[in-house]
């Protein structure tokens, strides 16, 4: 069996995706192996990003703009080095746009009607890039505060958005409603409001399912001790695949620890079943080698120090 006894180390290093040119300016805590994660994501948005041009090519015009970059970085420092949240910067970013990805890839391989079809606006591309643009965007407000973050993503995403949609869409009319969609669902990625189109669904379930214990480390690490870092830890793997029952798409959450319940109750089904993804979308809870019959130890002691309870 293994037990965690001390948190794994920790190093303040640069975030490590190339294209974080800003990165340098300031210092956020990161776990080691954190990087590997970016570049799986990283390859996975490349690959289901390939069949839609301008979604392809919105992403390395979000990936390596310089504004961007800026917010992702400052929204990192905000969230973890001030209030010792987990991850909010480029690696989130691009873990949700994997998962946005996915998920996207599977309704429109199942014909799931998407609202930037229906209404006219566009087509397969432009919902996909509707989604990428608001799953890559929706954190960056965390750059001013974490309080009031969505309404700030979209107050800091809108000139941004108009810059980069310019260079896709021609027609000026398209462009406008293409951004309007990309800002709702940057607006309603915690459910506050709760999304209305399938689109802005797919931003923030995706935003829900980057859980893992990667993430979670970082608030576990510097000392943060609640029922969300414990519960997190819990979480070893998100998988998303297509369903072999009624609905399109499986969330499958491998847990190594039934204490990541609360976190897929609290992140993930919350955030399903308040958008129009819920009738689309099934979670299995599955356990890590349950064979075993046992389950890993995630916190072997706890001290209470200036008010707080810490792992010791």
């Amino acid at each position: 069996m293994t037990t965690i006894v001390k948190p794994s180390k920790m190093s303040r290093i640069i975030l490590p995706h190339p294209a974080s040119r800003n990165g340098a300016k300031l210092n956020t805590p990161l776990p080691d192996d954190y990087g590997e994660l970016d570049m799986r994501a990283d390859i996975a948005i490349r690959e289901l990003t390939a069949p839609y041009a301008r979604t392809a090519q919105m992403y390395e015009m979000l990936r390596t703009d310089r504004r961007v970059d800026a917010h992702w970085n400052l929204s990192n420092y905000t969230t973890v080095g001030k209030l010792n949240y987990n991850d909010h910067g480029p690696i989130h970013a691009r873990v949700t746009a994997s998962y946005a990805m996915q998920i996207m890839q599977l309704l429109i391989e199942a014909r799931t009607p998407m609202d930037v079809i229906k209404s006219g606006v566009g087509d397969a591309d432009d919902a996909c890039l509707v989604a990428l643009a608001g799953v890559m965007l929706h954190d960056i407000g965390n750059a001013t505060h974490r309080i009031g973050h969505e309404l700030m993503s979209v107050i800091l995403a809108q000139p941004i958005l108009n810059d980069l949609l310019a260079e896709l869409y021609d027609d000026e009319e398209q462009r406008t409603l293409i951004g309007d969609f990309i800002l709702s669902a940057i607006q309603c990625h915690d459910m506050n409001p709760p999304p209305l189109f399938m689109e802005g669904a797919v931003v923030a379930v995706a935003d829900g399912c980057d859980m893992t214990k990667g993430r979670a480390r970082m608030p576990f690490d510097l000392g943060k001790l609640d029922i969300h870092a414990v519960s997190a830890l819990a979480i070893e793997e998100v998988n998303i695949r297509p369903s072999s029952g009624k609905v399109p798409v499986e969330i499958e959450v491998c847990m190594s620890n039934s204490a990541g319940i609360f976190q897929v109750e609290e992140t993930l089904v919350r955030k399903i079943n308040a958008t129009p993804l819920r009738d689309h979308v099934m979670v299995h809870v599955t356990s890590i080698k349950p064979e075993n019959n046992f389950e890993k130890r995630i916190l072997s002691n706890a001290i209470l120090e200036n008010g707080r309870l810490r792992p010791a």
